[in-house]
């Protein structure tokens, strides 16, 4: 059986890598006024927080189409026996359940979608993970046994600067985004049942950061391989400061730099940074 791996664009996984390992991608939106944007296709996270900065406001985000998503897999059933969709997290988005529905209109492929209950790379290490085994000749149930694996020690926590834009999206609670406004607490927020929701209210940028190192710190233990990333709103300076003192401390962590895009900046807004982690053995 032959499987196309398929994911979306809050992968954040660059096409150089998206090729490499033959992953395929159908993107969200972002919307800014009456003009509607590709995510990773028209337009990029650079072009994304300069927009923004110019026009002053966020825009909107919105999910594939279903005519994008049924042309996508009929496109893929012309190569493939079956699709595994990896998609962003349910709880955020409904991209997921959209990839339901639209497998259940095409014929001629097996389509099996899996929810990340999270986002960003994190996501993108299922899509990879998926792509290797699918390579291997893996079928897709055994691809989704090793990915709901994954999902057990799979970790991330990230802070905002401003809590008002989740708010505003719907992604939080609204009392908890006016308590944080108000009183200017930075939150480690993290996914929990697909949700964000906070997991600790702290009162400054750099005590919230220091408590996402202090978790996954404490998250890491000896004889074992972990992949891990640091995801940034344009921060790119310091996001490449955290990853370099992670690989002093840690030999048994491979880590990278990543960025919240398009549709999860829209959400998360400009300064968000967070860290992510799974454990590979």
């Amino acid at each position: 059986m032959k499987t196309a791996v398929l994911t979306d664009s809050t992968a954040y996984l660059k096409r150089d890598t998206r090729r490499a390992n033959d992953i395929h991608m159908i993107p969200l939106n972002v919307i800014f006024g009456h003009e509607s944007y590709q995510e990773e296709i028209d337009i990029n996270a650079d072009d994304f927080y300069d927009m923004v900065k110019e026009g002053g406001e966020l825009p909107k985000t919105s999910q594939p189409s279903t005519g994008l998503m049924t042309n996508k897999l009929e496109e893929l059933a012309r190569d493939y026996d079956a699709v595994l969709a990896i998609h962003l997290s349910s709880g955020i988005s409904g991209t997921y359940q959209g990839m339901i529905a639209a497998g259940d209109m095409v014929e001629g492929i097996d389509v099996h979608v899996f929810d990340s209950e999270i986002s960003c790379l994190m996501q993108g290490f299922y899509a990879l993970e998926a792509a290797e085994l699918a390579s291997n000749g893996e079928t897709p149930e055994q691809i989704l046994n090793r990915l709901e694996v994954m999902k057990q020690s799979m970790k991330a926590y990230f802070m905002v600067d401003d809590l008002t834009h989740l708010h505003r999206g719907g992604r939080l609670n609204g009392a908890q985004a006016f308590v944080g406004s108000l009183l200017q607490v930075k939150p480690v927020l993290h996914f929990v049942d697909t949700k964000i929701v906070p997991f600790e209210k702290i009162r400054t940028r750099k005590k919230a950061l220091k408590r996402i190192l202090t978790l996954f710190e404490e998250s890491i233990e000896e004889g074992a391989m972990y992949k891990a990333c640091i995801i940034h709103a344009n921060r790119l300076d310091e996001a490449k400061q955290i990853k370099k003192e992670i690989e002093q401390q840690f030999e048994n962590v491979e880590i990278e730099v990543s960025y919240f895009g398009p549709v999860i900046g829209t959400h998360l807004g400009e300064g968000a940074i967070g860290l992510g982690w799974y454990r590979q053995s």
